[in-house]
């Protein structure tokens, strides 16, 4: 689909039906006011006439732009507009955007405050911003404008999304996560989620000024990941788990070689010798994928000190515990879970996902032996991440898992703001993994351990 096409042929004779008329609707989020909106409506009919869209598909960004500019210049300039150079330079800035970027989404895409874009449809468009939830006032011209921009973003990693292939999973160059879907699975008109993907790593001493975490649990769980014990991290959609898993491989020493496993590459490790794996969704034949599971098998034979998958959610969990039990200890992966005790009853059904009838008493054996901490995160209501919980793995005692609680989060309250009251605070559990962490060199200090501490 074309420009011309969405924007009503480019030949300027239905510029209401093309979408144009709604613009003004935005005028708020342009800075463009109706008189500014109408006037770039027909510097774009005629941008369209002018250009060869086939031939700066084939340009540099830059190059292209530049393009753009010159001619839209030319165009202002031969209708005498009225508009200051800021108007000007705005207009062209946003048809810029229309022709070889992500139109109206580009504004948010600059904003780094927007952690998260959800489109439901041309006319809803909402922002996480401070982890809540917002309305903007940005819509779309009509659910072909809404396709078009889709369509560029699949097309721009080699996939196509169609009635056929109404799902997709694809990535921004800024290797911001998308997920699209279009009807007739999605029943108000096309969808899109885009998860942002940080440009700076938040690092522990970000996460103890958010109010994440506490600086002493910050210095256990530094020791934790040095010593090399295996961790789990346990939460809900959007509670901060990559996050946290990205500041916890930190700690891990840059002599050593990580393998990470990821359905989309999201980790951003410091290390020199980190070897990054992606998955591979099916081709249009159905041919072609290449799963977690395939690629933490494969990891095994890569000679890694440690191995990081960004999520288990099938049957690789059943590898993932293999290779923390036969020698690549200091692993590191996520889980959703709402709760630590939820998290290990969903690695035991993933086991189940492996093919794999095994006894559960076995995998609940193999579950005890190769993790040793879970780590819970939560988004709490006030919008903030939040480590709510640290737990040992005890062992298996019959038929149950047992766990100690080391850390938590007490929760008071609500102020007056609606933030949510709470401290961080030791349970006064001293882990068994503590003898671990001092024969590595790895001492915390045993008072970290004691109630109140934390």
């Amino acid at each position: 689909m074309d420009l011309k096409e969405r924007f009503g042929g480019g030949d300027g004779s239905d510029t209401t039906r093309s979408g144009w008329g709604q613009r003004s609707q935005r005028s708020s989020l342009t800075g463009l006011t109706t008189t500014e909106q109408e006037c770039k409506q027909r510097i774009f009919q005629q941008l369209v006439k002018m250009l060869d869209l086939s031939l700066l598909a084939g340009m540099e960004d830059k190059e292209a732009r530049a393009q753009i500019q010159q001619v839209c210049e030319s165009l202002m300039a031969e209708e005498s507009l009225p508009f200051n150079a800021g108007v000007r330079q705005r207009i062209v800035s946003e048809l810029q955007d229309e022709v070889l970027g992500l139109g109206p989404l580009e504004g948010l895409l600059a904003d780094r405050t927007v952690a998260d874009i959800l489109v439901n449809g041309p006319n809803q468009v909402f922002v996480e911003r401070q982890g809540k939830l917002e309305r903007t006032s940005l819509t779309f011209d009509s659910e072909r404008h809404l396709m078009t921009i889709i369509d560029r973003i699949v097309s721009s990693v080699g996939r196509r999304i169609d009635e056929s292939s109404p799902m997709v999973d694809a990535r921004l160059r800024d290797g911001s996560r998308v997920n699209a879907i279009i009807p007739p699975l999605s029943v108000d008109g096309p969808m899109l989620s885009i998860r942002r993907f940080a440009v700076d790593s938040l690092t522990v001493e970000s996460l103890v000024q958010l109010g994440t975490l506490s600086s002493v649990a910050a210095r256990v769980l530094e020791s934790v990941v040095k010593a090399r014990l295996n961790i789990l991290v346990s939460g809900g959609t959007g509670a901060g788990k990559t996050t946290l898993l990205n500041v916890l491989s930190g700690f891990i020493p840059h002599r050593e070689r990580i393998l990470t496993v990821e359905d989309s590459a999201e980790l951003q490790l410091q290390q020199p010798h980190v070897v990054r794996l992606e998955t591979r969704p099916p081709n249009i034949e159905g041919k072609g994928e290449v799963t977690q599971r395939d690629l933490v098998r494969n990891s095994l034979r890569m000679r890694p000190d440690r191995i990081i998958v960004g999520e288990v959610r099938g049957g690789e969990a059943l590898d993932m515990l293999q290779a923390m039990n036969t020698g690549h200890d200091g692993s590191l992966t996520t889980i959703h879970a709402n709760t630590p005790r939820d998290a290990l009853s969903r690695v035991e059904s993933m086991v189940a996902m492996s093919g794999f009838n095994l006894p559960a008493h076995q995998v609940r054996a193999q579950i005890a032996s190769a993790i040793d901490v879970v780590l819970q995160v939560e988004r709490q209501e006030d919008g903030r991440r939040r480590l709510t919980s640290v737990q040992e793995i005890n062992g298996l005692e019959g038929e149950i898992i047992t766990m100690s609680e080391i850390f938590s989060f007490q929760r008071e309250g609500l102020d007056e703001d609606g933030n949510v009251r709470g401290q961080f605070a030791a349970t006064g559990i001293v882990p068994r993994f503590y003898d671990h962490l001092k024969r590595r060199g790895m001492d915390p200090g045993i008072d970290v351990f004691q109630p109140g501490g934390g």
